[in-house]
């Protein structure tokens, strides 16, 4: 989350009252996150999450982004809701941006990823999957591997001799993964950006799942690589197969991977690793230098990417053949 379009008291009393949530008591600026402009936003009702959609979000798929956490709310996942008008609409304007309000979710992000949390977080990827089969809407990975080389192309690295030898890297890497790329393992919706800053846990406890808005269509195993990317590396960078085994192991405790799946992970594992390598990459290239928001390191995911290319079996990331 982040600010990127200021909001003031008049505007914004006069967008609540659009809605049956109270007053407004106050309001302040959210500033974790990269994509979208966001608010805590305190009524005489309690405390709500005010989202601004910035110009890198397509406002065609907001739609999906908030039906889908309607959906799953319903099946008992424990996810932002959105709140509706009094005119029974879900998405609004405010400052010449699309926006919407949703319910807020106590918790906090852990600062250190621990065996606890990765279960919980298998566990909860699953169930998510699960209720996400009878969601009727679709959308397509816009951040899948047919995205990947126009998004390296994007980076202009050859234009830029002190990024030459990790063009060519890249580009190898990219060689490789279309050609070994899977195309007919089980797709259902998947969350696809399941990091730490987007759980939350209260008391020691999974409390909520946030920040919705890379929500996909694509192979349900492909989430579970992301995660394992995200919360199984240690803060010297090195990989915890206990944690990845750890979050295996809860994963499969509520869905079963089939024989595909399993064989075909190393290959997911290099794919996802690329695939939030290359954004880093491009945000931190173009970051403009006044910017609020500080740009992740790209270089974490180059790290993780040469642990996955040596990578023999999926027993190494704690599955059971």
């Amino acid at each position: 989350m982040a600010v990127y379009t200021k909001i003031n008291n008049i505007e914004l009393r006069q967008f609540l009252s659009q809605y049956d949530i109270g007053e407004l008591v106050a309001f302040a600026e959210i500033a974790e996150g990269v994509e979208n402009s966001n608010f805590l936003v305190q009524t005489t009702k309690g405390p709500f999450i005010l989202t601004l959609y910035e110009k890198r979000v397509d406002p065609d798929d907001l739609p999906f982004f908030l039906q889908l956490l309607t959906h799953l709310s319903e099946q008992d996942v424990s996810c932002p809701i959105p709140v509706r008008k009094r005119d029974g609409k879900i998405l609004n304007q405010l400052n010449q941006r699309p926006a919407a309000i949703v319910t807020f979710l106590d918790g906090t992000s852990p600062k250190a990823t621990t065996n606890i949390h990765c279960e919980a977080v298998g566990v909860s990827m699953a169930k998510m999957h699960s209720a996400g089969k009878h969601f009727k809407m679709q959308r397509e990975n816009s951040l899948s591997i047919k995205q990947w080389r126009p998004l390296l192309n994007s980076c202009d690295l050859l234009n830029r001799p002190i990024y030459l030898k990790l063009y060519n890297e890249l580009n190898e890497e990219l060689n490789w993964l279309e050609a070994n790329w899977p195309y007919d393992l089980p797709k259902g919706i998947i969350h696809a950006d399941l990091f730490p800053d987007n759980i939350f846990f209260l008391n020691g406890n999974l409390s909520g799942v946030i920040d919705f808005y890379f929500a996909c269509t694509d192979f349900l195993s492909y989430d579970l690589a992301i995660s394992i990317n995200a919360w199984c590396f240690e803060a010297d960078e090195t990989f915890s197969t206990e944690k990845s085994k750890t979050m295996v192991h809860a994963y499969q405790s509520q869905r079963s991977l089939s024989s595909d799946e399993i064989t075909c992970f190393p290959v997911l594992m290099r794919g996802s690793a690329i695939r939030f390598l290359l954004t880093r990459l491009y945000d931190w290239l173009n970051h403009p230098p006044d910017a609020f928001v500080k740009p992740k390191d790209p270089m974490s995911y180059l790290k993780k990417l040469h642990f996955h290319q040596k990578v023999q079996s999926p027993k190494e990331y704690g599955f059971v053949i």
